[in-house]
């Protein structure tokens, strides 16, 4: 498996100024690669909703869509300068792997769809029908495109990969999910336990996609299938975003703590349950693969 840690140009002498201080130092690199790539994703999404603001009557949705996919690219290419920049390094983990980018989407699918079925099956889920309204779910995509591009990039490329590689899997992932959750306590509709429900069922789970594949496409095909699945095909609220009519016509009633309330199904006990369950798999797996990190950035598997 190819590094994904500073210094692959082996033989480079060392860099002095603040480059070389922040590639030397992991805590800084952390901070200087988490706030900017994280500014750089609220400014996408200020800026997106600026063009949908000023775009001629008629051609809102079209001229949204259009910069969100380019604004996403930004971040990717975003990423990418910080990498080689700071770094100096390939950038590995944004390597083409499209089986691990549409594996991921299948996954994400099919855990939304597992949520829906078991709230359907307590009675909490309701089918209405088939809406069809396609239009809506394109909308709906490219808003799930741009939310994985850019939150994958700042909290599994940049938080858990540095913190990982400075104190190990384990910490990484507690600490990258515990602030992937609080960022969302922000979201309209949040709530004590929506807040633990995404840093959970989310934020334990894309980064053991990441930490399975040391490919950010994974954990960003696996949040794009779920976003997708929630608000463009079932048409229900995403992390307390407003509900459209997706291609399916579905309602939620019951316990918030199954339904999710105003944030949605990710804050249900039930999606917290589905996802954890594919989170230990994916975890285990990655264990038995040797990528299950030390403190001391070595593989447990290797004994080192």
């Amino acid at each position: 498996m190819a590094s994904n840690r500073v210094g692959d140009a082996v033989g480079r002498p060392p860099r002095t100024g603040w480059l070389g201080a922040v590639e030397r130092r992991s805590l800084l690199r952390l901070l200087v690669f988490f706030t900017v790539l994280l500014a750089g994703y609220i400014a996408a999404q200020l800026a997106s909703i600026w063009v949908s603001r000023h775009a001629p009557a008629g051609e809102a949705n079209p001229m949204s869509m259009g910069a969100t996919l380019v604004l996403a690219a930004a971040l990717l290419g975003l990423y990418v300068a910080l990498v080689r920049s700071i770094e100096q390094r390939a950038v590995h983990e944004l390597a083409p792997r499209a089986i691990q980018g549409v594996a991921g989407i299948i996954l994400g699918v099919a855990l939304f769809s597992s949520v829906f079925g078991l709230l359907y099956l307590i009675g909490v889920a309701h089918w209405q029908g088939i809406s069809a309204r396609f239009d809506v779910a394109l909308v709906v995509l490219v808003a799930s495109i741009f939310a994985a591009v850019g939150e994958e990039l700042a909290f599994r490329g940049a938080l858990f990969r540095i913190l990982e590689e400075r104190s190990g899997t384990t910490t990484a992932l507690l600490i990258s999910a515990a602030v992937f959750g609080l960022l969302h306590a922000l979201n309209p509709g949040a709530t004590v336990v929506s807040t633990v429900a995404i840093a959970l069922e989310a934020g334990i789970l894309l980064g053991a996609a990441y930490a399975l594949t040391r490919n950010l496409w994974f954990p960003i095909g696996l949040h794009l299938g779920w976003n997708f699945t929630e608000g463009g095909i079932f048409g229900v609220s995403v992390s307390g975003g407003p509900a459209v009519k997706g291609i399916f016509w579905v309602s939620l009633t019951g316990r918030t703590l199954l339904t999710g309330g105003k944030f949605g199904p990710e804050a249900s006990v039930v999606a917290i349950a589905v996802c954890l369950s594919a989170a230990v798999v994916l975890l285990v797996l990655t264990a038995r693969k040797g990528h299950w990190m030390s403190r001391r950035g070595t593989s447990l598997q290797s004994g080192a």
